[in-house]
């Protein structure tokens, strides 16, 4: 079949591999100059499938009012009025019981546990190289009241078989010897070993270049305007370029995803929750981090990607705005110079944002829909990169009409009736 996929991030590029990989002739039209230039481009650079938890749940909604009086506060809610935000907000919320992020984490950490295979077998079948390291997550806490809080983290984690440990202060500094002169901040640490990390970018442009070997065709500069019906499935794509026409076409453009099928009458609870990140040159390797840590006061991440530090994290609810304001920059700067001071110049450090396609239970929306040549991937929210490959495979699978090798029925858009 001919498969046009719209969007190319890293999403949207993992899944061209897959169907080029299964003989399928594959178009991604973007509308960006190259891959991965948006939401993909300066993530937080970590694979985590351990620390694959929804925003949404239980003491979120109290946590979010301590949050918004914090000078550098993980979660930023610029006044809005508009229904979109205020129906995601009121989703999110009802998502907020223990039963709910139960089933969320779980399902979460299923498909995300699952794309870190995916992503190992493709680099041991390809030797792809992004600055990948295998030396897991560490996520920090400075109070004992965060540790007392991991309870129902660890339940799921046991419960999917997630290699787990709780480390002392002084486990925290062995596995992370840059944190040493912070030791006495912090007061333990929740490790996942078989966390990963890399960069995004790298990585989806080192996979396009794979893909082209493979067939696929990307068309980048390209407006995307809309889907053209006839009858009940999609006969074409129109672009600044013309209608370009395929077999089956594969949604795949993040928080623009629920404006493209608006107009088909799908309502997408996809949000675009702001996110940003500094990447710092290393100038003090014996103080940078190793892999990822976690730093749980402010949710930031911070990661090692060869020569450089990736700082990132925040939730900002402001909708499609791109601003950089310096008290954002101020907030990662604070966290990695308070664990990992002098590890890195700040001076010469680059400041980026994205906008994060957060659904309201933390899952993506991955599958078919009721258009029967239309299949919609998107809603990664943090975890894209953590959950890129998995998800480019299942849905692969669901075009090809094999079964997915985890189960995927819960992952598409009926979940939401």
């Amino acid at each position: 079949m001919k498969i046009v996929i719209l969007g190319a991030g890293v999403i949207g590029v993992s899944t061209a591999y897959y169907l080029a990989r299964d003989g399928h002739e594959v178009v991604v039209l973007d509308r960006q100059p190259g891959p991965a230039l948006e939401t993909s481009y300066a993530n937080a650079g970590e694979v985590s499938p351990g620390y694959s938890s929804p925003w949404a749940a239980p003491g979120i909604p109290a946590k979010a009012m301590k949050w918004l009086f914090m000078k550098h506060s993980p979660l930023i809610i610029q006044p809005r009025a508009d229904g979109a935000t205020l129906r995601w907000m009121a989703a999110m919320l009802r998502n907020c019981t223990a039963a709910r992020y139960a089933v969320n984490k779980g399902r979460m950490v299923r498909l995300a546990e699952y794309s870190r295979d995916c992503l190992m077998e493709m680099r041991e079948a390809t030797g792809i190289s992004y600055d990948e390291r295998m030396q897991g997550t560490l996520q920090v806490f400075r109070t004992q009241k965060q540790i007392d809080g991991v309870g129902k983290d660890i339940e799921v984690l046991r419960a999917d078989g997630v290699p787990f440990e709780m480390l002392d202060r002084a486990g925290c500094v062995a596995a992370e010897p840059g944190l040493a002169a912070a030791a006495q901040k912090i007061v333990g640490g929740l490790r996942l070993p078989g966390d990963e990390t890399g960069d995004c970018f790298k990585f989806t442009n080192a996979l396009a270049t794979l893909c082209e070997g493979l067939g696929v065709r990307f068309r980048y500069n390209v407006s995307i305007d809309g889907l053209r019906l006839e009858g009940d499935r999609i006969a074409a794509v129109k672009t600044g370029q013309g209608e370009v026409t395929g077999d089956v076409v594969v949604a795949a453009l993040g928080s623009y995803t629920p404006a493209l099928l608006s107009p088909l009458g799908f309502d997408l609870p996809i949000y675009p929750v702001k996110g940003y990140s500094i990447t710092v040159p290393i100038v003090n390797a014996a103080r940078a981090p190793v892999s990822t840590v976690m730093d749980e006061t402010y949710k930031i991440a911070i990661t090692r990607l060869g020569d450089r530090i990736r700082v990132g994290g925040m939730a900002e609810i402001a909708g499609f705005n791109h601003d950089l304001p310096p008290a954002r920059r101020a907030t990662l700067e604070h966290s990695v110079e308070d664990l990992f001071g002098g590890a890195g110049d700040q001076s010469k450090a680059s400041f980026w944002t994205g906008l994060r396609p957060m659904t309201p239970d933390g899952t993506p929306i991955i599958g078919p829909t009721r258009v029967p040549n239309l299949f919609i991937n998107a809603g990664h929210g943090t975890l894209g990169w953590t959950m890129s490959c998995g998800s480019g495979r299942v849905l692969a699978d669901l075009v090809s009409r094999r079964k997915p090798a985890i189960e995927a029925g819960d992952l598409a858009l009926t979940r939401y009736g």
